[in-house]
């Protein structure tokens, strides 16, 4: 079975396959997180959460993912279907932390097999699913190497195909490249959107680089903080596939403006509570 989960993307957002509902978040230590966040996302769209540190974007990823709950409001998921294609190993959630969090004494290929292991699934039966995942960023051939003979963004490669493996219908991303130097980053980014135009899968990606978001997204989510909260969202409707005409483009520079404006605001909202 194919690693792909729907159709290619489109201008515009499918059917919604999660809402955040008025979404608050107080830890413990009295620090409000999150203060009413409300966010549709579309099945197949590219969302990217920019906002400066401390707004909320990487909390609001762990609560999509249930690695936390809303203090106050809740998240949706409208498919019931979810949860019976969850039973069979797919239709999951796949998280891409900011580190590749790679086992150091495990190979590539054990690397990328751990959540389908965690689930039952021995070796052989997830060898072929194991080997599309590794196959799709482009490292089937270093299966059998071990991280340390990994360069960063190849370590970064295996933490998404680890991610794949479960054949997930939302990716969510937490500053993924962000420890990257710039020819990587640039290199996976074009990587990833080539995947995501092919796959159609939905993806949620956190980053602080405006010129990261306009390039990657279909829409921009815009954050302040203190307390974490949208304050814009800005649609990109730069076609695919995305290159370096479009990095080099007018139409480019004026997202890269226009988000560069409303981060400003964000810092300044937060500046003055």
């Amino acid at each position: 079975m194919s690693l792909a989960t729907s159709s290619p993307p489109s201008a515009a957002p499918g059917r919604p396959i999660v809402r955040l509902e008025h979404v608050s978040k107080t830890f413990s230590n009295g620090t409000i997180a999150l203060k009413d966040m409300s966010l549709s996302i579309g099945a197949g769209e590219f969302i990217s959460l920019l906002g400066p540190s401390g707004c909320g974007k990487s909390t609001a990823l762990r609560m999509l993912a249930g690695l936390g709950e809303p203090s106050s409001g809740k998240i949706v998921w409208p498919d019931a279907a979810e949860k019976a294609a969850a039973d069979k190993g797919e239709g999951e959630i796949g998280f891409v932390f900011q580190e590749p969090t790679l086992m150091p004494w495990a190979t590539v290929f054990k690397n990328v097999w751990l959540p389908l292991r965690l689930k039952g699934i021995s070796q052989a039966a997830a060898r072929p699913r194991v080997m599309e995942a590794l196959e799709m960023v482009g490292l089937d051939k270093f299966a059998d190497s071990y991280p340390r003979e990994l360069s960063g963004g190849m370590k970064m490669r295996v933490s998404i195909a680890r991610a794949l493996v479960t054949r997930p219908r939302i990716l969510l991303m937490d500053e993924p490249f962000a420890a990257l130097d710039e020819i990587t980053r640039q290199k996976l980014n074009d990587d990833l959107l080539r995947l995501w135009e092919q796959f159609g899968w939905t993806i949620v990606f956190v980053t602080h680089s405006v010129f990261e978001s306009v390039y990657l997204s279909s829409r921009i989510v815009v954050m302040a903080a203190r307390p974490g909260r949208v304050i814009d969202e800005i649609a990109v409707d730069a076609p695919h596939p995305r290159g370096i005409g479009f990095r080099t483009s007018q139409a480019y520079g004026d997202y890269c403006r226009r988000a560069s404006e409303s981060l400003l605001s964000a810092i300044g909202a937060a500046d003055h509570l």
